[in-house]
């Protein structure tokens, strides 16, 4: 029995908070977990960075609203879930993510919320749990789940390393010369043939 566990952003959809900054001329809201690794760090700029500019979760989502998976991935995903259970682990927001998981055909997703005022400004995250795309890989693993996982930042390392296999795709090069464990490939035509290499049952393209 074997689970297909796949990042987000930069996976199957494009990094919302790198489009947000793109629409607002905010160029330090393009930094991500490809650059900083310490999420916390992150997620305290983000919001200093949305407070001093007076902007909320309205404003995130009519960004979000316009945005689609990237090109393939619906298909992507439609192969895998032939072949595997998919599970998409991110370290998302349920606030973001809802339009882009109707695109993608609603596959199970675990992430993280915002704690959002009346007026609509973002006070805080709240994570689902610490490191918590490792924690689902082991918590698969306790319901007797094989798990290949595939991601593309520094946040998703702990995953794959916790999987029996693990694929970076749409990695930077610095995140794929600090992990060069990991099979790296850059077309989702590639990372089928991974995720066929990985699996113990027979699979095709």
């Amino acid at each position: 029995m074997e689970l297909a566990c796949l990042d987000l952003e930069g996976v199957l959809v494009p990094e919302i908070w790198i489009k947000f900054a793109e629409k607002t001329g905010i160029e330090e809201l393009k930094a991500t977990t490809r650059d900083i690794p310490d999420y916390d760090v992150l997620m305290k700029q983000r919001l200093a960075i949305l407070d001093q500019h007076g902007l909320g979760l309205k404003e995130i989502q009519e960004v979000i609203a316009t945005l689609e998976p990237l090109p393939g991935a619906v298909e992507f995903v439609n192969w895998l879930r032939e072949r595997f259970q998919v599970v998409i682990l991110s370290d998302t927001f349920y606030e973001f993510a809802a339009p882009l998981m109707k695109q993608l055909g609603y596959p199970t997703l675990l992430c993280h919320k915002l704690a959002v005022d009346d007026n609509g400004r973002v006070t805080d995250y709240i994570l689902r749990q610490k490191d918590p795309k490792r924690q689902s890989i082991k918590a698969f693993h306790s319901l007797n789940y094989r798990c290949i996982a595939a991601g593309d930042s520094y946040n998703d390392t702990t995953m794959l390393a916790e999987a029996e296999a693990g694929i970076l795709f749409h990695a930077p090069d610095n995140v794929i010369a600090e992990f060069p464990q990991f099979p790296a490939v850059h077309s989702f035509d590639e990372l089928k043939q991974e995720f066929i290499k990985a699996s113990n049952r027979p699979l095709t393209l």
